[in-house]
């Protein structure tokens, strides 16, 4: 929401403004000064009293209008409304503008003219009728945009002009708003992953009930806790009133990793390798969320995007609506990082960090050897891998290029990845499927080079 109320009198002290309205004088403002300023010099050189009249009332008129337009109090309040605030890429949001003339006149023909981003559509502008004091007028446009990323909206400029077009002034509203455009995400199908944690999904939640009675942490008796809840193992051990702690649930803990790097990717553009990858790591993200886990988003470069409780770690399930929002946002604006390796990322993960999903850009000998290293730091790993070859062109890969990328693609395998190949035009619904085939299988090499879609069969 924007709100504003300029002052088309006011631009600093008079002079000033006097200054501004004569800079803004319209064509046929300077034509009727500039023959007006001729006719008095031809009246002095021809000695004719009537022409030299005729000279100063043309001359006068548009000085006239410019004083007028610059006293005038015209006092106008607008306000900016966007619906929504945050789309996905492609989505169209709507943009209300409303005008209100809190002066005690009536206003001219107002001509209004928001700025927008090119890439949000063309800039529009309206035309409003005579205002009455008080009278309010309201007016909309729509945006959209095929690229994520944040673009403001505004400030709103309002142009007056006089009654004989002589004299136009441009205000503009000093405040302005944000559209935020967010990856576009796809539904994913409800299966487990390998390495996933059981039950999830299902409405169910792992808690510490379900230790034996050796593994209960006890605490010290406080007033009010219930008696049934009184550990006698260690009350005995300690010689006071042990109670159980507490049950907390525990929610499973997944990590989507997204690769940057500006060498793994070929190509620009709403349908490149990278948008598909950091759309990909949305939906992950979101899916992996709606499913009750913990979500940390990391990049190659090993920064954990915010939307995270510490740790980068989503906390608790009413938190994920507010941490998937805040992931987006972070994935609405991230572009590519300058790095080479992947050892930033490894050095982030934890021994034994739950799942963890990655969208990987295309890898080299090297880099596929520590992705390899990095299956080491999780419960269960999933790669979806893209081949910038296939990307870059429509045609079939060179059988070298597609030899190595089957090489690494089993180097994955082998290290224990659930490695799935990604081709142009692949959606990644299939491709979470094929991985879950590949979970329930208990093998990773279960997703082939038959699964590449869009690229070799």
């Amino acid at each position: 929401m924007a709100a504003g109320g300029p002052d088309p009198r006011d631009d600093g002290d008079g002079g000033g403004a006097l200054r501004a309205a004569l800079s803004g004088l319209t064509t046929r403002g300077r034509s009727f000064l500039a023959a007006g300023v001729a006719a008095v010099v031809c009246a002095y050189v021809l000695g004719q009293a009537d022409l030299l009249r005729v000279g100063l009332l043309l001359a006068a008129l548009p000085l006239v209008c410019v004083v007028v337009l610059v006293r005038t109090r015209h006092r106008v309040a607008g306000t900016r409304r966007l619906a929504p605030s945050r789309v996905p890429a492609g989505a169209e949001a709507r943009v209300h503008l409303r005008m209100e003339n809190v002066s005690r006149l009536p206003t001219g023909l107002l001509m209004l003219q928001d700025r927008v981003p090119y890439v949000l559509g063309p800039r529009p502008r309206f035309v409003l009728d005579r205002m009455e004091p008080g009278g309010r007028r309201e007016v909309s446009y729509r945006v959209r945009s095929d690229l994520r990323g944040r673009y403001p909206l505004g400030p709103l400029q309002l142009r007056l002009s006089d009654p004989f077009g002589m004299c136009e002034l441009t205000r503009s509203f000093s405040a302005y708003d944000t559209l935020v455009v967010v990856p576009r995400t796809e539904p994913l199908p409800p299966v487990r992953l390998a390495g996933g944690a059981p039950g999830y999904g299902e409405g169910r939640q792992r808690s510490p009930a379900l230790a034996g009675d050796d593994d209960v942490i006890p605490r010290g008796y406080r007033h009010g806790d219930d008696l049934r809840r009184v550990h006698w193992r260690s009350t005995a051990r300690h010689g006071e009133l042990m109670v159980r702690r507490e049950e907390q649930p525990q929610r499973p803990q997944c990590t989507v990793l997204l690769d940057t790097r500006r060498t793994a990717y070929r190509g620009a553009g709403p349908d490149s390798a990278f948008e598909w990858a950091v759309s990909g790591a949305a939906s992950a993200l979101v899916h992996m969320l709606e499913r009750g886990y913990s979500v940390r988003l990391l990049t190659d470069e090993g920064n954990a995007l915010p939307g995270a409780a510490a740790g980068g770690l989503a906390g608790s399930a009413h938190e994920s609506a507010e941490s998937a929002s805040l992931m987006l946002d972070a994935l609405a604006v991230i572009d590519h990082s300058d790095g080479t390796g992947l050892s930033r990322a490894y050095d982030m993960l934890r021994d034994g960090d739950g799942l963890l999903i990655a969208f990987f850009g295309d890898l080299d000998e090297e880099r596929a050897a520590e992705v390899a290293r990095i299956r080491r730091r999780s419960a269960g790993a999933v790669a979806f891998v893209l081949d910038g070859a296939d990307w870059e062109t429509d045609g079939v890969p060179a059988s070298g290029a597609r030899e190595a990328f089957e090489r690494r693609l089993r180097l994955l395998r082998e290290s224990g990845w659930t490695a799935v190949p990604v081709g142009r035009g692949a959606g990644l619904a299939d491709h979470w499927r094929r991985a879950g085939q590949a979970g329930a299988a208990d093998g990773p090499a279960a997703v082939g080079t038959t699964g590449f879609s869009g690229g070799w069969s």
